[in-house]
């Protein structure tokens, strides 16, 4: 059940800003190749993980196009690690685009191991999905997607959210999600709470309030069961994301952030 729980927090702590780029696209001001911000998950009184986010420090090409290769990683800890989750999300995102060309995820569960890797081509709206066996070697299965225009992966999005103007939105006001993961489509909103301030490990930010509205299941209480704190600054980084769940509550904290665009 912890396995699940620690899987469930650490997929919506991602997933929540597939932002779907109907919005005007917006300058990346806000990170750039070499960042990495460090989380720690707590499950009550327990560290149960560690979650980082990673951007390559050089700029690679897929298609000629320049690209950030951004890796999203969460492991348990203590005595956490007997339940054992050791998964990698990771996007090869367009630099002017800010979309994403290609995605994979490496998921090590206990004794379950899944290996994804998506192909995006936005002017077809195709998504194609290799899945490949247990080494690493072989592709057992592969299927296309129809997807939105410019749709984001569940790395991508947050990354595009980061360029948005988040100050031009009022309490109440609702960001529509649309983000492909796990061969479907997800349609969900955020919610804009407003802003508060949050006290972390790397200082007192003041910060945007967001909820998604996550679909009902057995692990999350309430509706709007994720909350996001993100500072209000050109950096605009997670600093506090915070899960009620069925029983007690899981937390995600910044302690450390490096390579930042904007000091």
């Amino acid at each position: 059940m912890k396995n699940q729980l620690l899987k469930s927090v650490i997929v919506a702590i991602f997933c929540f800003a597939s932002i779907h780029t109907g919005y005007a696209q917006q300058k990346n001001s806000a990170f750039k190749g070499g960042e990495e911000l460090t989380f720690k998950v707590t499950y009550g009184f327990f560290d149960a993980a560690e979650a980082k986010m990673k951007i390559n420090p050089y700029i690679t090409k897929i298609n000629e196009r320049p690209v950030y290769k951004i890796d999203v990683t969460g492991s348990t800890l203590g005595l956490f690690k007997l339940f054992k989750v050791n998964d990698t999300w990771g996007s090869y995102l367009d630099t002017a685009k800010i979309i994403p060309l290609q995605s994979y995820r490496f998921i090590e569960e206990g004794n379950y191991r899944k290996n994804e890797r998506v192909t995006f081509d936005h002017k077809k709206g195709k998504a194609l999905v290799h899945l490949y066996d247990r080494e690493d070697d072989k592709i057992v299965n592969t299927k296309d997607y129809n997807i939105p225009s410019n749709v984001q992966d569940i790395v991508s999005g947050f990354y595009l959210l980061r360029t948005m103007d988040l100050k031009k939105y009022k309490k109440g006001d609702v960001i529509s999600i649309s983000g492909f993961f796990d061969k479907e489509i997800y349609n969900l909103k955020l919610i804009y709470e407003g802003k508060e301030k949050i006290s972390t490990e790397v200082g007192e930010h003041e910060t945007f309030k967001l909820t998604p509205i996550m679909p009902s299941n057995k692990l999350f209480r309430g509706k709007r069961p994720v909350t996001v704190w993100v500072s209000d600054d050109q950096n605009k980084i997670p600093v506090k994301i915070k899960a009620k769940l069925m029983v007690g509550a899981l937390n995600m904290d910044i302690v450390k952030a490096e390579g930042l665009r904007n000091n």
